[in-house]
């Protein structure tokens, strides 16, 4: 009796990006960066404050935003206006300043109980890591972009590093100035397209 062979049959596996939303993520918009900034100062939550200003005055990426030490913002009990460091990415300096409100909250957070002996300035709740997480970032990022009632799914910690950048493009236009507050040369096309397209909503 001759075999009869079957047809071999391949187990569907769930897509990765299946049920996520994909592509660049949105940058915030002034009013719904006062309103995070806000809830974090009714909360009395002076980390959380600390980072979302550092964040979005920075514009550095997560990774280089949770390695950030005390030594690289303050210097002899005063917060610096300018700050330089090395990105991990591209093993390049960075430039920025920080506005007053944000030397202020750090200030404020670095001289706090919790920072005592503390060499980054985002330590971590656990023993054994030095600083928070990307991942733990993240996190933070979803939950302050649902308190103030935005799709979560819609934004992500690289929101924050394009907002300010996003907003001196609404106001001049200028493409050269965006690349140069974001470090990078590449899609920048693609970067003014999707910032008209969030300025036209």
């Amino acid at each position: 009796m001759p075999r009869v062979q079957l047809p071999a049959v391949t187990p569907k596996r769930r897509t990765w990006n299946k049920g996520r939303s994909i592509g660049q993520k949105r940058p915030l918009l002034p009013k719904q960066v006062w309103a995070i900034r806000a809830r974090l100062e009714l909360a009395n939550n002076l980390r959380d404050l600390a980072l979302f200003n550092v964040a979005i005055d920075s514009r550095l990426r997560g990774c280089d935003l949770v390695r950030l030490s005390v030594v690289d913002l303050v210097k002899e009990d005063r917060v610096r206006e300018r700050v330089s460091v090395i990105q991990s990415k591209t093993k390049r300096p960075v430039q920025f300043e920080l506005t007053e409100n944000t030397r202020e909250t750090v200030l404020s957070w670095v001289k706090s109980p919790e920072m005592w002996a503390c060499s980054f300035i985002f330590p971590s709740r656990f023993h054994d890591q030095p600083h928070i997480s990307t991942r733990q970032y993240g996190r933070l990022v979803h939950d302050w972009v649902a308190s103030i009632g935005l799709e979560p799914t819609g934004y992500g910690t690289h929101s924050l590093r394009r907002t300010k950048a996003a907003e001196i493009y609404r106001k001049t236009g200028n493409l050269r100035a965006v690349q140069l507050l974001l470090g990078q040369l590449r899609s920048t096309a693609q970067y003014a397209i999707s910032v008209s397209s969030w300025k036209m909503r």
